[in-house]
């Protein structure tokens, strides 16, 4: 795009010097074909600085990465800028010579072949507008077939492991089932070529995890070493089948910057996370099960699991307020004894040198490690009676909360998952409907969808706010550029006719519609903008001058013909590498070169064939001073 402008300037010196006269010095020809082009020139580069302006209103993920796109874009365009109107047609000057072959046979073979088919559509301009609703029907049609999602997944080359085992599990099995899922995972997977693994989280970090949770990194060997036929997506999609069969654990499988992502953004370590809403555990959790349920069922779900909010086992000791005081005892009495004989008292201290290290007593472990013999610790009232706690209080083994989670003073529980073979977009809307229809909550208890979702829809709200007043934007310099509100509009018409070639793109490289694809578009804007001005520029200066309206719209499409077309495979050559690239980060640029790549297709057709024959309708009248200059030639006095 940077060379954008010197390519017009070029273009437009090389016809100039063909056409000059006789009389007319070089310097004088570059300065008036330079001119020719500045005005338009200048105002679509403005355009397309313009035009990443939405880019700087994203936020989170997706404003750190493209935030310095659209600034590094906007800066090279307006080094670009400068370039073409002050530093090009000086180098024109120095390194352009006119050519020694007749200037009216100079027309390339290309040029050639464009003229006549411009003709055709200027002459039949239904066929015209035929052409720009067919694209436009099949742009559409392709654009309602497309998925949806945030970003595009990295392949970052390693997995994650996240294993959740019962609550109750001590660390000593904790640490015998991580064995045995390693090695399950090493003899199963050649391609694994080896595991680490952490048991629980410390409390010091951001995210404490209990013993309960394992986190496996797994190393990768080189692609080369792998198994025919078998890819990235579809080894973890493997690794997940195969340990949905371990007993006693649950798994989600991932990639580590991807989940540590999630875990920062969402505070769930999944690519989509459901929240329910609502004041009681019980329910909360009665919800999330049927919640789990209806999203298991629907297609692309997988490491579908929801938070363990219960699941601890637990001793509850309730006091007898009445059988306390017939005994003469406190509860803070009986508390106290319960307190120290199981969790034990500081009874004193032992110095070593300068270190001192507390004393704590407590009873024996066969003395407090059951119900029963937690209920034979005796009271002492302070009138000498012994009393057992089982005579004053109801002792009880349940299962009881492992934690409570609260969002803004909300208590809520999560239903985390990752979608496999399909984009978020349309699962989300397979998933909507059918917990709508299937899952039913009680009144004051609400569903919120999440996770990489949610940041999409909000990437989109900015865009549906931004986007529009960046077109009127663009609209104003238009109508301050050409004068004209109908110049303006044919050329805002190129628009929708290079989103077409977009849709279909993305349509035919089975992509979705994700936040680097609207960068495409947003880019696209700009590129469709800047080739449609500089020919419409041209078609209403031939048309004030006087000139037939169709002999000027296959005039002005046989003219701009090299530039529009070179602009174009410049800009599709520089992104090729983007298009065809495979190394890390590739996934999140391919589906901008992809928008890019189909919409330039699809701009330049319409540019050179559909805009001169739908010119006529928008041409200004002729000029009366070049209409008197034309009479004076014609009739000299």
């Amino acid at each position: 795009m940077m060379v954008d402008g010197a390519i017009v300037i070029a273009e437009n010196v090389d016809r100039g010097l063909r056409e000059r006269r006789e009389d007319e010095d070089s310097r004088t020809t570059v300065a008036r074909a330079s001119a020719e082009v500045i005005a338009p020139l200048t105002a679509a580069v403005a355009v397309v600085i313009i035009v990443f302006l939405p880019l700087f209103s994203l936020q989170g993920t997706e404003g750190k990465t493209f935030r310095p796109l659209a600034a590094s874009a906007a800066l090279a365009m307006t080094g670009s800028l400068i370039y073409a109107a002050l530093i090009a047609p000086a180098m024109a000057l120095g390194l352009m010579r006119p050519p020694t072959s007749n200037s009216q046979e100079s027309d390339s073979r290309l040029v050639s072949q464009i003229k006549p088919l411009a003709a055709f559509f200027v002459r039949r301009r239904l066929a015209a507008v035929g052409l720009a609703g067919i694209l436009l029907l099949v742009g559409g049609l392709s654009a309602t077939r497309l998925g949806s999602e945030f970003t595009p997944a990295l392949e970052e080359g390693d997995i994650i492991l996240r294993v959740t085992m019962a609550p109750s599990i001590s660390l000593t099995e904790a640490k015998e089932t991580s064995t045995r899922i390693e090695q399950r995972v090493l003899d199963s997977f050649p391609e694994v070529s080896s595991i680490v693994s952490r048991i629980g989280r410390g409390e010091v970090g951001a995210h404490a995890d209990p013993v309960n949770s394992i986190e496996a990194f797994v190393a990768l060997k080189p692609r080369s070493e792998w198994r025919d036929g078998i890819s990235p997506d579809e080894l973890r999609a493997s690794i997940s089948e195969n340990l949905g069969s371990f007993p006693g654990v649950r798994v989600n499988v991932g990639q580590p910057i991807a989940m540590s992502v999630d875990e920062l953004l969402t505070g769930t370590k999944a690519q989509l996370a459901v929240k329910i809403f609502g004041p009681d555990t019980e329910v909360l959790l009665e919800g999330s099960q049927d919640l789990q349920a209806v999203l298991q069922e629907i297609p692309g779900a997988t490491d579908v699991q929801a938070d363990q909010i219960t699941g601890a086992p637990q001793l509850v000791v309730s006091l007898d307020r009445p059988a306390l005081g017939r005994y003469g005892l406190s509860v803070e009495e009986a508390l106290d004894a319960l307190r120290s004989g199981v969790g034990g008292a500081e009874a004193g201290a032992v110095f070593q040198g300068v270190r001192q290290f507390p004393v704590i007593v407590r009873y024996a472990e066969e003395d407090r490690d059951t119900p029963a013999a937690i209920g034979r610790i005796i009271l002492e009232s302070s009138s000498g009676a012994r009393v057992p706690l089982e005579s004053v209080a109801d002792i009880r083994e349940i299962v009881g909360p492992r934690q409570i989670t609260r969002e803004n003073g909300e208590r809520f529980i999560t239903v985390q998952l990752n979608v496999r073979g399909r984009d978020i977009g349309s699962y989300v809307a397979d998933a909507q409907a059918a917990v709508a229809g299937q899952l039913d909550l009680p009144a004051g208890y609400r569903v919120e969808w999440g996770g990489q979702f949610e940041l999409q829809q909000e990437a989109n709200a900015r865009f549906a706010v931004v986007i529009p007043i960046t077109l009127g934007i663009v609209f104003l310099i238009l109508l301050l550029t050409f004068g004209r509100m109908k110049s303006a509009i044919l050329i805002l018409l190129n628009i929708p006719l290079a989103l077409t070639g977009g849709a279909m793109a993305l349509w035919v490289a089975s992509l979705p519609i994700s936040v680097p694809a609207t960068v495409g578009f947003i880019a696209l804007f700009g590129i469709a903008l800047g080739n449609g001005m500089v020919l419409v520029s041209f078609m209403d200066d031939f048309a004030r001058e006087g000139r037939g309206r169709d002999e000027l719209a296959v005039e002005a499409a046989g003219l701009r013909a090299r530039p529009v077309l070179m602009t174009a495979l410049t800009t599709a050559l520089g992104l090729a590498p983007l298009l065809f690239a495979s190394g890390v980060g590739a996934e999140v640029q391919r589906p901008l070169a992809t928008v890019v790549m189909g919409g330039l297709v699809s701009s330049t057709v319409l540019t050179l064939l559909v805009l001169p024959a739908l010119h006529r309708w928008f041409a200004p009248k002729p000029d009366a001073h070049h209409s008197l200059l034309e009479a004076e030639h014609v009739h000299p006095s």
